[in-house]
């Protein structure tokens, strides 16, 4: 898994945000022989290896072997908690140059602050009469949001009430009067995000813990994509990243959108088979991270539900998840039969968390399916922490369940 283990770091590092991890997707897909396709045109399926791209930011791959019935399928998120740039949101005050931004998701402030900080996203620029979409990425230190020091704010240790429209205001510059600077073209609009510039790391007696930006949820995308891609199913094989879960799912690309079962039809379509009957036959796992139990708290998880780093991704059932009974035997039965370790999380009742991909995408396509992720701590900072074994205990999950034949006769489950 040292192989593994050094891509994902690069995989961090190169998607920094929802375009650019769509971006470093499409490099993997190319590389091992995928086609992309138009949701415009129509598609002619010659090959069984095909990707289709929705709004820049969402993602949906798919493999057709020679004859199958059933999708079996796995959901991630490609988007992360951040700061987006407001339009025309530059100012200058006091002499610095500053931007007013917006925060993107759920954000754990004060994790934001005191960190050298860049922009990626996409911009529309206008060139030789057209409008033209660049994914851009900078890579490189171009804002700061500076705390306050201790002496002008004696309760900064005491009552760190972070007010996000004054006090996670980032700065560019104490030189410049406009941030568009950075651009060789006329700028008509833009969907830019500030990241945290810090590289993964290792760290632990045994580096057993990984310390990272956007652990939540490239962790589940990267499992997902890499085992999708060594993997070998009689199933059509498909694997989805979508865009916009922090901030709830329902746009044009998102997982509460029709771009899941509008694929799904195209490809059934193809292969010439019932669609109600291939969903009532497929499976979805949907991945996205949850918490560990804190060291410093652990009256904040549940007591039977405790999630503990580096002892198997976790499988969750909260009353938002879609998990339940069969869909958990299902993966506990393909996990024991590969000795792949694995946890049962809950959470506390009086602190659930929101909705999830399958639960959303389950609005449009109407499929078994299970909640998994990994357990981390400090999610939504700009820096996250979890176990790098889970990683692998989570990519070993998502290549068997590719790998199984899920087979349902009236009340019974057969997995081959």
């Amino acid at each position: 898994m040292k192989k593994f283990n050094e891509n994902l770091n690069n995989f961090i590092l190169n998607s920094t945000c929802c375009y650019t991890c769509i971006e470093e997707i499409k490099k993997e897909l190319n590389n091992n022989g995928f086609k992309e396709l138009k949701e415009e045109d129509n598609w002619n399926l010659k090959s069984n290896k095909y990707y289709v791209v929705r709004n820049d930011a969402s993602i949906i791959a798919f493999e057709i072997p020679d004859a199958s019935d059933a999708f079996s399928i796995v959901t991630t998120h490609s988007d992360t908690p951040s700061l987006q740039l407001k339009p025309s949101g530059e100012f200058t005050k006091e002499k610095y140059l500053k931007f007013n931004v917006m925060p993107y998701g759920g954000l754990l402030n004060y994790g934001w602050l005191d960190h050298a900080l860049s922009l990626a996203g996409r911009v529309i620029v206008k060139k030789n009469g057209f409008l033209e979409t660049k994914i851009i990425d900078f890579k490189k230190p171009l804002l700061i949001i500076p705390s306050v020091a201790i002496h002008q704010n004696d309760q900064a240790n005491t009552n760190l009430d972070l007010n996000m429209q004054i006090d996670l205001e980032p700065i560019l510059s104490i030189n410049k009067n406009s941030f568009k600077d950075l651009f060789e073209e006329e700028v008509v609009d833009y969907d830019l995000f500030a990241y945290n510039l810090d590289k993964p790391v290792n760290l632990g007696i045994d580096n057993e813990l990984f310390v990272s930006p956007r652990i939540d949820n490239l962790t589940s995308v990267y499992s997902g994509l890499i085992s999708f891609l060594n993997s070998k199913s009689k199933n059509i094989k498909v694997f989805c990243s979508f865009n916009n879960e922090e901030i709830g799912s329902l746009t044009v690309e998102g997982a509460d959108s029709n771009f899941l079962l509008d694929t799904l039809k195209r490809i059934a379509g193809y292969c010439n088979i019932d669609i109600a009957t291939s969903l009532s036959n497929s499976f979805i796992v949907s991945s996205d991270n949850t918490h560990a139990i804190h060291p410093n708290h652990n009256e904040l998880s549940d007591d039977t539900g405790k999630l503990y780093m580096g002892r198997g991704f976790a499988i969750v059932k909260e009353p938002t998840s879609t998990t339940n009974a069969i869909s958990s035997s299902i993966i506990k039965t393909i996990c024991n039969k590969h000795r792949i370790k694995y946890q049962e999380a809950t959470a506390r009742n009086d602190l659930v968390g929101g909705s999830t991909l399958s639960g959303l995408s389950l609005r449009h396509v109407s499929v078994l399916s299970i909640d998994v992720g990994i357990a981390e701590l400090a999610m939504h900072s700009s820096v996250e922490v979890c176990a790098l074994k889970d990683i692998e205990y989570l990519y070993k999950m998502m290549k068997a369940f590719y790998e199984a034949k899920i087979i349902k006769d009236k009340n019974k489950i057969k997995i081959s």
